[in-house]
Formats: C-alpha cells, sequence, structure tokens
C-alpha cells in the first residue's frame, strides 16, 4: 500500500477500525476488533502504525498493510485503557487506564517500562510537548505531573473534588494546559517553567463550557498560528470552538453519537466530509495531516 499523506481511522461500537480516503470519505479499509470496544486510537508520528486502546489491552496495527491482525500487543493493563500516545520520535508509548496507573511502553522490546500509580481510574493522560513530562488526569479529579527524569510525581492539582478529569490538552508550545471535567467545565492554566525542568501551573481562567459533561478537550496545532483556539466536544450534543484570547465563543457545531465521522470548516462552522459505514455509534477517530518528523 502507497504511505497516505492523511491519515483518518475510526472506531465503532460495531466492533470494528476503519481507515478512509480523508478528501473523497471513501473507506478503503476496515479491520475487525472482536475482543473490546475500541476507547482511543493514536497514529504514530511517522504515520506508519495505528495504536488501538482496548479493554484492557493495546493493539498496534500497520497502516500500509492489508494485514488484518495487530502487529504487537501491549496487555499489562488490567482495565480499560482510556489513553494512548506516543513520544515525538514515536520510540516509545504511553497510556492510562481505569485500573489506575500510567504505563510507558517501549516499542522496541516487550511489557511496560514504568508504571505510575494515580489511585483512581485514569481518564486522560497527555504529553507535554518538552517529552519529559506526562500529565494525567483521573476519576476523583486528580491532576498528576510525572516527571520522567526524576521517575516521580511532581505537582498535583485538584481543580474540583471528587470531579472527574474527562480530558487534558496542552498548547503546542507548551504555554497552556486545559482540563475539562465531568460538570462541563474547563480550567486552563499557564504552564511556566521553574528553575528546574518542573512545570508550574499559573490559573489562568475557568470556562462553564457546557451543561452536559465534556468527552473531549483539543487545543489547535502549530499549523492554525496566529489563530488559536479550544475545541471542546460534550454530552450535550454540541462541539464548541473558543479562542483562546478571551476564550470567547467562536462556533457552535451541532454534534450527535451517531455512526458517522464528520470533518468540519472551523471558519464557517459548516460540515465538509461526512464519512459513512459504520453499523452502530462511532467512538473516536484519529487524523494525522501533518508533516513526518523529520529524520
Amino acid at each position: 500500500m502507497t504511505q497516505p499523506s492523511v491519515v483518518l481511522a475510526t472506531a465503532s461500537y460495531d466492533h470494528t477500525i476503519r481507515f478512509w480516503e480523508a478528501k473523497s470519505a471513501r473507506c478503503f479499509r476496515t479491520i475487525q476488533y472482536p475482543e473490546s470496544q475500541v476507547n482511543r486510537l493514536e497514529i504514530t508520528p511517522d504515520k506508519h502504525f495505528l495504536a488501538a486502546a482496548g479493554n484492557p489491552h493495546i493493539r498496534l496495527f500497520d497502516i500500509n498493510s492489508d494485514r488484518p491482525q495487530p502487529i504487537q500487543s501491549f496487555d499489562s493493563h488490567t482495565n480499560n485503557v482510556m489513553a494512548v500516545g506516543f513520544q515525538c520520535d514515536g520510540n516509545w508509548m504511553y497510556s492510562g487506564s481505569e485500573d489506575g496507573t500510567v504505563k510507558i511502553w517501549d516499542l522496541r522490546a516487550p511489557g511496560f517500562q514504568r508504571e505510575y500509580e494515580s489511585r483512581a481510574a485514569v481518564n486522560t493522560v497527555v504529553l507535554h510537548p518538552n517529552q519529559t513530562e506526562l500529565i494525567s488526569g483521573d476519576q476523583n479529579g486528580n491532576i498528576r505531573v510525572w516527571d520522567l527524569t526524576a521517575n516521580s510525581c511532581s505537582c498535583e492539582l485538584v481543580p474540583e473534588v471528587d470531579t472527574a478529569v474527562r480530558s487534558l490538552t496542552v498548547m503546542w508550545d507548551g504555554s497552556l494546559v486545559v482540563a475539562a471535567n465531568n460538570h462541563g467545565t474547563c480550567y486552563v492554566w499557564r504552564l511556566l517553567q521553574g528553575t528546574q525542568t518542573m512545570t508550574n501551573f499559573e490559573p489562568l481562567h475557568k470556562l462553564q463550557a457546557h451543561d452536559g459533561y465534556i468527552l473531549k478537550c483539543l487545543l489547535s496545532p502549530e499549523l492554525s498560528e496566529p489563530h488559536r483556539y479550544l475545541a471542546t466536544a460534550s454530552s450535550d450534543h454540541t462541539v464548541k470552538i473558543w479562542n483562546v484570547d478571551g476564550f470567547t465563543l467562536e462556533k457552535t457545531l451541532i454534534a450527535s453519537s451517531d455512526t458517522t465521522a464528520r470533518l468540519w470548516s472551523v471558519s464557517g462552522g459548516k460540515e465538509i466530509k461526512v464519512y459513512q459505514g459504520h453499523h452502530k455509534a462511532a467512538v473516536c477517530c484519529a487524523l494525522h495531516d501533518g508533516p513526518e518528523p523529520s529524520s
């Protein structure tokens, strides 16, 4: 198979993962995933592999092959894996699970190399752009920074006691972090580098984004500069686009829990493409349209 310039994959409660031509909305490959639902999808920086986080395993698939079986399986979690991502060179992977742990996996070695205990179900994990800190959010409302150099927890925050942190996102330049919770609230902090490598959180804004709980929040990538946006998706069937400068509402997109994935124009607030083919609700998607990392 030829390497696609844009990789778009979706997973559904129908136990399939589908790959799409982003521009034509044609599904060109379907992988059966019978063991469990898929909670998260993530594409490696080089666009060669797709990680599917399930219960309780992570499977790695070759994007540029027709092989239906995973090329690698990561099986040390004991409950739903809710977060998965890769270091910028693709050398290692991180994961977070409802078993209360955050793990680091070297893709070239068996098993996990590190494990951090969150003591509550982990819903979200993000890697700081400095590649040396992981930030996790859990069901009890704790946000923790895991310093990979010191191999320890360097910071703990609880923005709202006993209110689950559902999603975390970090600005591409490491300047902001946003945490979205079960009450529809987003907490925004400036990230300041301390005297050591440790990141300090300075409260910047509290945004009541939705009436329902937030499923996902995401800050815009470097490619959208100088415009900076925050997208929030909620159980209230909306996706909202916020201008990071003042956190004013730019657009509200009417979404739904259906069998489709949709591509939207941020400037126009209109859907451009609909990706249809799943037979049950679409759960998650992964899109990689940026350049591959230079070697």
